[in-house]
């Protein structure tokens, strides 16, 4: 192969891997529909249904979570990042809903420190405080949860115990 032939091949290659690429991501953006349930990572959200339903269906429980309130009122969490869907059925197994539902990060008051490929994550409302984010850097995010089940430990050993006497 002359080297002119492999300027040319390398062109085409490179063309090729770009639309590729492009393409890959752009099937990849799953483009939120405007019937979509969006669910915010690690929030809740109501949705209240016509009529009650008899069964819960979950495409993907590992991406949301559905707890029936009331037989008409359902609380969607999000679990994960990601798209899943809910059907809710009736007693007759009627379709009552099905719908995508899309769980993304909360952006409001968030702030990433991005160190190369590392990213920490802080909330700040109004302070800036440690955040745990799917997709933080692996030894922050073992830290913080590491420092936070230390607290909750604390709080739960401080309970048990009841209140402390004061010797008098």
């Amino acid at each position: 192969m002359t080297s002119a032939s492999k300027t040319c091949f390398n062109r085409g290659l490179s063309r090729a891997l770009a639309l590729s690429l492009a393409t890959a991501a752009v099937a990849l953006a799953a483009p939120v529909k405007a019937e979509d349930l969006i669910v915010k990572y690690d929030q809740s959200q109501l949705l209240r249904l016509p009529r009650p339903a008899a069964e819960i269906i979950i495409g993907n429980p590992s991406i949301a979570d559905v707890t029936v309130q009331t037989g008409n009122l359902l609380v969607i969490t999000g679990k994960t990042f990601g798209i899943t869907n809910i059907i809710a059925l009736d007693a007759e197994r009627n379709v009552i809903w099905d719908e995508r539902v899309l769980v993304r990060r909360d952006e409001a008051k968030v702030v990433n420190l991005q160190r190369g490929t590392q990213r920490q994550s802080f909330n700040c409302t109004p302070q800036c405080n440690p955040q745990i984010v799917i997709g933080d850097d692996a030894t922050y995010f073992n830290a913080i949860k590491s420092a936070s089940e230390t607290k909750i430990g604390f709080s739960e050993r401080s309970s048990d115990t009841g209140p402390q006497s004061s010797g008098q």
